[in-house]
């Protein structure tokens, strides 16, 4: 269908003379005439058109767009004046303490009277954006004709892409603050008129930025952003200091190195009418999309999931998935097959009736979906994945896209098919093993995304809430919000825009730069916050309850009137840089600065302390970040000790030394003192950061989890020590038989002793071999964390030896004093010293 007729039939009537007037645009250009070869295109002539299409029907659209924008925020702030003149509730315990009733007794009439005044508000923002929709496509569909047709020598698009950009009545950002007091009211109405959470089981506002889904019968929220290639690794180091990065189980895919981030590939589907992707750009209920689905290159012959996804009428989506080999997925989309196979294997296996029979009901629905739509591959996107989430807890997952192309699939042409019609799939792309940036095939066939696309999923809890560092994100100038974000919609409007009529209102943003001022962002997104929470602390005073859908208070809701302005912007500093600013200060100045940097440190502690009682997890992205081991002002001391340090690049070698240890503990002792003098009163340092909410001490580590591996080496390098030791006393063992022996031939009891106390330390030499070798080989198996020094059998055998030498020294000093070797005046050589020493007591000498 042409865009002209698609306007005329989706004009809403009261705004009839506020659209672009698209006929008298193509009646400059000359569209419609087919005679006009011969009639050049002037100078006039543009000039005429671009003043018509900038200057009058981009600027009366425009002008349009803001008067109601404005006229439905007043309507907005008068009806939220209404529900405050509402007579509040009180507080709940006070009710009960007083008995009396939970909520007041407020007029339904009015409640129902109010909820009519917001349902024709939010008909009219539906109507308003559509409008907007639509003339954001005229425009550009416009300017495409004009580059094509009269653009010899002025291209207007990226002006009109500009000046979109510019004029925000194709974005979202602007009903951002409408749809959120908008959100809040109906959430107080419906309280009001229904049991709290009757509507859809959550006592709290609806977040109109986020989008929920449903996995495993668990309720998700899912946001999406864009994310600048400059600001990628700062958001992924931001991202990692809070959940570990996720590795993905490749088995199926037949992947070796499991290590690196999977390149993930989806073959979207629709029918030449593109009734899939108008459905969603429009959003229609019970709007669905149907991908194929696998990791990897498709020559490896991964696992391929064919899957569908149902949006419902209340937003909510959820998605029908199973596995499909290669070899079944063209007869399936044929309604040749119906996974027949798979079903009958999983009657072999022993698998529940209720599976099996879920099973055919998915694979039935979709393929039937398939059919009757007509839908056929029509776009692949492919990109590499990026996924953080604690292992075995899912109430954040967080995933990065990146290095995201589409690709055309499609048969529209059947003189120059992108894909063979018997085919499911492209061969020449599959087939060659082809990867990012796809540089082989015709360019005009592929679309790349310049930034990454960030999506985090959050599990809603009954409360709504959020952790505190999620926020601060989602806040921060990092990352760009695109709610409504879709790959599908996007590869679809960039590869096919002379098939579709409808645009996604993203676009314009592409030409323009999504980075922005981290002081700014700070400062918006504070502001933001903190209107939140004074409507939130309005519609809490008149339910008499607590609201917070976690974005209300500065540490992620939780409650109204709990919103705390932060100091400075949460991630817009660099940790590092001001740790090594503070510690450059403090070797310039040690006695002064010493105490200012601990005094600074135990304020930014206890501001953090602060954010984790009100949130329920330590605010890292605010103050500091969680320790659980020691007071803040042990940890702020021991990093400024370790700083620029050999112990702080390599940890381990911290225990080489115990004289550098006594040597930090000495100048932390220091320190410390010089801190206590000018604050005694926080000497202390704070209370330890507690566990977050629903977090568990783990009885058994993961790295313990897995099989024993444990190299030779390492086997043998105990084995080695061992024998090493037992070198040791055989050579103890056979001088003390030898010492033994030989003073009991001369009598010489002291020699006897002597030799006594060695064979009795190269027993314990043995002893203590043996008993190192087995301590030493259960740590291993046990994979404990502790040192594998044992320092007190060395030291007994070497002071064993130091006596034994002393006191071969003293007695053969001794014996010569006595035989007058040195005391003889006639001059006589000192040599009978030597042979009494080597004679008698020679068995002392060790």
């Amino acid at each position: 269908m042409r865009f002209g007729k698609t306007l005329r039939q989706s004009v809403y009537a009261p705004w009839a003379d506020k659209y672009i007037d698209y006929a008298k645009l193509k009646g400059i250009l000359r569209e419609d005439r087919f005679d006009d070869e011969d009639e050049p295109w002037t100078e006039d002539d543009e000039n005429r058109f671009c003043d018509e299409i900038f200057n009058v029907q981009l600027e009366k659209v425009a002008q349009f767009q803001a008067e109601k924008v404005d006229d439905l925020r007043r309507r907005v702030d008068s009806a939220f004046e209404k529900l405050k003149e509402l007579p509040a509730a009180p507080d709940a315990a006070a009710a009960a303490e007083e008995g009396q009733p939970k909520r007041p007794a407020v007029d339904p009439g009015q409640l129902k009277e109010l909820e009519g005044e917001l349902d024709t508000i939010t008909n009219e923002i539906k109507e308003l954006q559509k409008y907007s929709n639509l003339n954001y496509t005229g425009f550009l569909k416009i300017v495409k004709k004009h580059d094509r047709k009269r653009g010899d020598r002025y291209k207007i698009r990226p002006m009109m892409m500009l000046s979109l950009s510019r004029r925000p009545f194709n974005s979202e950002q602007a009903y951002r603050p409408l749809l959120n007091k908008l959100s809040l009211m109906y959430f107080a109405i419906r309280q009001q008129l229904e049991e709290p959470g009757s509507a859809d089981g959550y006592g709290y506002p609806v977040d109109p930025d986020s989008q929920p889904e449903m996995h495993n019968g668990e309720r998700y929220t899912a946001h999406k952003f864009w994310v600048h290639p400059d600001n990628l690794l700062e958001v992924k180091t931001y991202i990692l200091r809070r959940l570990p990065a996720l590795v993905y189980s490749e088995q199926s895919a037949n992947e070796v190195d499991g290590q690196q981030d999977p390149t993930i590939t989806s073959l979207y589907f629709d029918n030449p009418r593109f009734d899939l992707y108008l459905n969603k750009v429009e959003r229609k209920t019970e709007a669905s999309s149907v991908r194929l689905r696998w990791y990897g290159q498709l020559s490896s012959r991964p696992d391929i999931f064919l899957e569908q996804k149902l949006v419902h009428d209340n937003g909510s989506s959820e998605e029908r998935k199973f596995v499909i080999k290669e070899k079944y997925v063209k007869p399936f989309l044929d309604g040749e097959y119906g996974m027949e196979k798979s079903v009958q294997k999983m009657e072999r296996t022993g698998r529940t009736a209720d599976d099996v029979a879920a099973f055919k009901s998915t694979a039935d629905a979709i393929r039937d979906f398939v059919r009757a739509n007509k839908l056929e591959p029509l776009l692949r996107a492919n990109y590499k994945r990026t996924a953080f989430q604690k292992p075995g807890d899912d109430r954040v997952r967080i995933s990065i896209d990146t290095d995201i192309a589409f690709i055309r699939e499609d048969t529209l042409d059947r003189a120059r098919p992108c894909r063979d019609p018997k085919s499911w799939h492209r061969a020449d792309i599959d087939d060659g093993n082809m990867t990012y940036p796809f540089g082989n095939i015709n360019q005009s066939e592929v679309s790349r995304f310049p930034y990454a696309v960030l999506e985090v999923k959050l599990r809603e809890d009954g409360r709504g809430k959020r952790p505190s560092w999620v926020e601060d994100l989602m806040g921060s100038h990092l990352v760009h919000p695109c709610p409504r974000f879709s790959k599908f919609v996007h590869g679809t409007a960039c590869l096919f825009e002379d098939y579709v009529n409808r645009l996604p209102f993203w676009l314009s943003d592409l030409d323009t730069d999504i980075r922005r001022d981290p002081q700014v962002a700070f400062e918006e997104e504070e502001s933001r916050r903190a209107q939140r929470a004074e409507n939130e602390q309005v519609v809490g005073s008149l339910l008499g309850t607590r609201v917070g859908s976690g974005g209300g208070g500065g540490g992620g809701g939780g409650g109204f009137g709990s919103y705390k302005p932060s100091r400075s912007s949460p991630v817009a500093k660099s940790y590092l840089a001001d740790r090594a600013a503070a510690d450059a200060s403090l070797a310039r100045t040690p006695s002064k600065s010493a105490a200012d940097f601990a005094r600074r440190r135990r304020s930014s502690a206890a501001t953090a302390a602060g954010h984790a009682d009100e949130t329920g997890e330590p605010s890292t992205a605010r103050g500091g970040r969680p320790e659980r081991q020691q007071p803040p002002d042990e940890q702020e001391s021991r990093r400024g000790l370790n700083y620029g340090t050999l112990s702080s690049v390599f940890p381990s070698f911290s225990s080489l030394s115990k004289y550098a240890r006594a040597k930090q503990a000495r100048e932390g002792a220091r320190r410390g003192s010089l801190a206590s003098s000018s604050s005694t009163s926080s000497s202390g340092g704070g209370r330890p950061s507690s566990l977050p909410p629903g977090v568990v001490e783990p009885t058994e580590w993961i790295k313990n989890a897995g099989p024993l591996q444990i190299e030779p080496k390492v086997w043998l390098a105990n084995e080695r020590t061992f024998l090493r030791w037992q070198h040791v006393c055989v050579l103890l063992g056979g001088l003390a038989v030898s010492l033994y022996t030989a003073a009991a031939a001369r009598g010489n009891a002291l020699a006897r002793a002597v030799g006594a106390a060695l064979l009795a330390v190269a027993v314990f030499a043995g002893a203590w071999s043996y008993w190192v070798v087995v301590r030493r080989r259960n740590m291993i198996v046990q994979r404990s964390g502790k040192d594998f020094d044992f320092l007190f059998g060395p030291l007994v055998v070497s002071f064993a030896l130091a006596v034994a030498l002393v006191v071969n020294f003293v007695l053969a000093y001794r014996r010569a004093f006595e035989e007058g070797v040195l005391g003889d005046g006639g001059g006589r050589p000192v040599m009978g010293a030597n042979e009494s020493v080597g004679g008698e007591m020679g068995e002392l000498r060790i």
